[in-house]
C-alpha cells in the first residue's frame, strides 16, 4: 500500500467499520440499528413496485416549487412582515430587497443552467441593533413566507476547527436536519447567526484573538461557496449509515452540500461599535462643543449603528474578508414605549396572545384595558431589553393568576393599570369577591376525590357536610388544594377498608367531621369493630 493510500482517512474509517461489523458481539449490539435501516429500505422497495403506495410529500414539493417559481416583490415581503414586526421599516425594506434579489437569482439559475457558473455576489445581510427589537423574528417570518428551511444559532458557541466546540459546518448540517434530511431543499435555506459581534477580535488586547479570527475565517468560507460534508468526523452513527448504504450497492447518496445558494444573515447588538462610531463622528465635527456632545450622547444607539462604515467594523475586530462577505448592512431601531404598546395591540403572534392561550387552556379569559397596555409598555421600556421586556412584565403580572385561578371556578377577569402595578392585591381582591364560588368549587373537589377513590380502590367515601367544611377550611388555611389534603388524610384507607370489606362485605363508608380531624384513629376503630362483628357472628353460628 502506498503512502498516499495509507493516509486516506476515509479508507481507514471504512476498514475499521468493516472489522467492527464483522465482530459477532458488535452485530448483536447494533442489531436494532441495522434492522431499523432494513425497515427504512423495505417501504421504498414496495413503493417502487406500486406507485400508488408511495408516501406523498406535498410540503417538500410545494417548497421546491415555490423556490423554482419565486415571484415575490420586495413590497409584498415588507407588507407581510408588517403583520408581525412593529417598526423597523428600513430593516424590512433592506431585507425584502436582499431576499428577492437572492431567490430571483436562484430561480434564474434553475431555469438556465448557464447562469450557475456566472459570477454572483450573494446579498448576505448584517443586521445591527439592540436586543429584543425583532431581528430574529424578522428572519423567521421571511423564511416562513418563502417556504425554505431556517436555522438560528449564536456565534458564541462556535470554535475554530480543531478545537472543542461547535463547528461552523454544523450550521449547514443543522439546516439539512431542518429540511428533514432533504439536501436539495436545504441548499436553498437561510442560516441566521446571532451575537456575531461576540467573535470580533480586539486588536488592542495582547495580540489577536486566534479563536475568534479562526471562526470568522471559517464562516466567510461558508458564506461564499464551499462543500460541507453531511457527516461530521465525530458523527459515528452517520458514518456507519453512509458505510452501510455503500455496502448495499445501491445508488450512493449525497455526502456533501454546497452553500452557494444558502443565504446567510448575521446580527449583533454592537453596543461598543455604536460608541466608536459616535466618537468618530464627534471628532470629525468642526467647532464641536459640550452642548453638541451632550446632545449626541442622548441619541439612540441605532442612529450611530446606521452610520457604521467598513473601517468601523475592521477596527472593531472583524477581518476585512469577513466584512466583505456581508455587503448588505442595516441597523434596527430601538423600540420606544409606544412601539411596545403597538406590539401588544396589533402584532400577530405577540406574547400577549401566548398568555391568552395559556389561560384559555383552563377555560379562562381576561380583558386588558387600554391603561393596562400603556402601563405594560411603560414598564417593559424600563427593562431596556426591547420586546423581551414585555415577557418580563407579563410574567410578573400573571404569574400568581396562572397558579391560583385554574383551581377556582373563576373563568373571566379584568386587568387594569392597578393590576399591572401591583398584581398581588388585585388577585386577592378577585378571589375574595368570588369567595362563595370558591367554597362551592372546593366542595366539588371533595366529590371529585370521592369519585377517584371509588374508581381506584372500589370503596365509596360519603363525605358529610361538616366534614367537607372542615376539609375546605384546612385547605384554605394551609394554602393547598383540597385534593392534596384528602390524599394525605386518607392515604392509609385503602388497606384498612380492604380488611373491613373482607370481613363484612361493606363498600360504602360515611366520612364525618370526626373522621377528618383524626382519620387514623377512626380507621383503627372501624377495623376493630369489623373484627368484633365478625367474631360475634361466628359465635351465633
Amino acid at each position: 500500500m502506498s503512502k498516499k493510500e495509507d493516509d486516506n482517512p476515509l479508507e481507514e474509517i471504512q476498514k475499521q467499520l468493516r472489522d467492527l461489523l464483522s465482530n459477532k458481539n458488535v452485530q448483536v449490539a447494533f442489531a436494532p440499528f441495522m434492522q431499523g435501516m432494513k425497515n427504512d429500505e423495505e417501504p421504498k422497495q414496495e413503493a417502487s413496485g406500486d406507485p400508488s403506495t408511495e408516501d406523498p410529500t406535498p410540503t417538500r414539493d410545494e417548497q421546491l416549487e415555490g423556490i423554482q417559481a419565486f415571484d415575490r416583490k420586495p413590497k409584498e415581503i415588507r407588507d407581510y412582515l408588517d403583520r408581525f414586526v412593529i417598526k423597523q421599516e428600513q430593516a424590512k425594506r433592506v431585507l425584502s430587497v436582499a431576499v428577492c434579489d437572492h431567490y430571483n437569482h436562484v430561480r434564474r439559475c434553475l431555469e438556465d443552467a448557464n447562469r450557475i457558473h456566472s459570477e454572483y455576489v450573494k446579498p448576505n445581510v448584517l443586521l445591527l441593533g439592540p436586543t429584543g427589537v425583532g431581528k430574529t423574528f424578522l428572519m423567521r417570518n421571511v423564511a416562513k413566507l418563502i417556504g425554505v428551511p431556517f436555522v438560528k444559532a449564536d456565534a458564541t458557541k462556535f470554535s475554530e476547527t480543531g478545537y472543542v466546540g461547535y463547528d461552523v459546518d454544523d450550521l449547514v448540517r443543522d439546516l439539512v436536519k431542518a429540511a428533514e434530511g432533504d439536501v436539495e431543499l436545504a441548499q436553498y435555506g437561510i442560516i441566521y447567526v446571532d451575537e456575531i459581534d461576540k467573535i470580533a477580535s480586539e486588536a488592542s488586547r495582547s495580540g489577536r484573538d486566534v479563536s475568534g479570527r479562526g471562526v470568522q475565517i471559517n464562516l466567510l468560507k461558508l458564506m461564499e461557496e464551499t462543500e460541507v460534508s453531511l457527516h461530521s468526523p465525530q458523527d459515528m452513527m452517520g458514518q456507519m449509515k453512509a458505510f452501510m448504504d455503500m455496502q448495499k450497492g445501491g445508488k450512493p447518496s449525497k455526502t456533501s452540500i454546497s452553500t452557494k445558494n444558502i443565504l446567510f444573515i448575521v446580527s449583533g447588538a454592537f453596543d461598543q461599535l455604536a460608541e466608536n462610531v459616535r466618537k468618530r463622528l464627534d471628532l470629525n465635527r468642526i467647532g464641536f462643543g459640550s452642548a453638541e456632545e451632550e446632545e449626541s450622547s442622548k441619541m439612540p444607539v441605532s442612529n450611530f449603528l446606521s452610520k457604521a462604515e467598513t473601517r468601523d467594523f475592521i477596527d472593531y475586530g472583524f477581518e476585512p474578508e469577513f466584512v466583505g462577505r456581508l455587503p448588505v448592512r442595516v441597523a434596527c431601531d430601538e423600540l420606544t414605549k409606544d412601539d411596545l404598546a403597538d406590539i401588544l395591540r396589533s402584532s400577530e403572534g405577540n406574547v400577549l396572545e401566548q398568555y391568552r392561550n395559556d389561560f384559555d387552556g383552563y377555560g379562562i379569559k381576561f380583558q386588558l384595558s387600554d391603561s393596562a397596555v400603556e402601563k405594560i409598555a411603560e414598564q417593559a421600556a424600563e427593562e431596556k431589553t426591547g420586546a423581551r421586556g414585555l415577557v418580563t412584565v407579563l410574567e410578573r403580572t400573571f404569574r400568581d393568576f396562572k397558579f391560583e385561578l385554574p383551581s377556582t371556578p373563576i373563568r373571566t377577569f379584568s386587568v387594569d393599570e392597578k393590576t399591572i402595578e401591583n398584581p398581588g392585591p388585585s388577585l386577592s381582591a378577585l378571589l375574595e369577591e368570588n369567595r362563595d364560588q370558591l367554597d362551592d368549587s372546593m366542595m366539588e373537589d371533595i366529590d371529585r376525590f370521592s369519585e377517584f377513590f371509588k374508581r381506584e380502590y372500589g370503596f365509596h367515601l360519603k363525605f358529610r357536610k361538616p366534614a367537607k367544611v372542615a376539609l375546605v377550611k384546612q385547605a384554605i388555611s394551609e394554602n393547598r388544594s383540597v385534593r392534596a389534603i384528602c390524599e394525605k388524610k386518607f392515604s392509609d384507607f385503602e388497606h384498612g377498608l380492604t380488611i373491613i370489606s373482607q370481613r363484612t362485605g361493606k363498600k360504602d363508608f360515611s366520612i364525618d367531621k370526626k373522621t377528618v380531624e383524626d382519620p387514623d384513629k377512626e380507621l383503627s376503630r372501624w377495623v376493630v369493630e369489623s373484627f368484633e362483628k365478625a367474631d360475634s357472628s361466628s359465635e351465633r353460628t
